[in-house]
């Protein structure tokens, strides 16, 4: 075999294996990297398409996201469970959606609907976070500090950087009110 043809040969084969052979290596979005899991998601509900399991959030920096959701969706502030739930997600209701990638699309199988007859919030620095116990405990401004429970799902989301901050992160917390303990649905940190 002549070399320019040898090279030829060899250019193919390195070819071969370097482009995605499926369809679905094709359409594969990119890994995050340290994403993994569930993602939470805040934002104002533009509009809900029950039908078609799907609900539009914009976040506050303008950002659109088509979200379908499952059919075991459970919504915290809403009435019932599935599609049901959804009644009473108004526009303009400030909500937080947790969702993960399933093929290439956000698929949520919670939202938290905040404020009114959702979850309430309230303000504090972290001292400590116990995953496996899944519990938050808070210090408000004035010193008294709160053990709230942890959600399976807040407890997964919480972000390291939460834990490590120097002298605790300062964080909003949502939760609501179950069985006269509160619940911690979602925690951001915010300074």
């Amino acid at each position: 075999m002549n070399t320019p043809r040898l090279i030829l040969v060899a250019m193919l084969g390195t070819f071969a294996f370097a482009v995605p052979t499926t369809r679905a290596a094709l359409q594969q979005a990119p890994p995050i990297s340290g994403v993994t899991g569930a993602i939470a998601l805040e934002g104002t509900m533009k509009k809900v398409y029950a039908a078609a399991r799907t609900v539009i959030v914009t976040t506050v920096d303008g950002v659109e996201h088509v979200v379908h959701f499952t059919t075991n969706l459970i919504v915290h502030g809403g009435k019932g469970a599935g599609v049901d739930a959804l009644q009473g997600l108004r526009e303009g209701a400030t909500v937080v959606v947790h969702y993960t990638m399933q093929g290439g699309e956000e698929a949520a199988q919670e939202i938290d609907r905040i404020g009114d007859e959702g979850l309430k919030q309230t303000e504090g620095v972290v001292t400590r976070v116990d995953r496996r116990r899944r519990q938050i405990t808070i210090r408000f401004e004035y010193g008294r500090t709160e053990t709230f429970r942890l959600t399976e799902r807040a407890a997964a989301e919480a972000g390291p950087d939460v834990e490590s901050a120097p002298g605790g992160a300062k964080v909003i917390v949502y939760y609501s009110d179950e069985g006269g303990q509160k619940v911690a649905h979602y925690f951001k940190k915010i300074s």
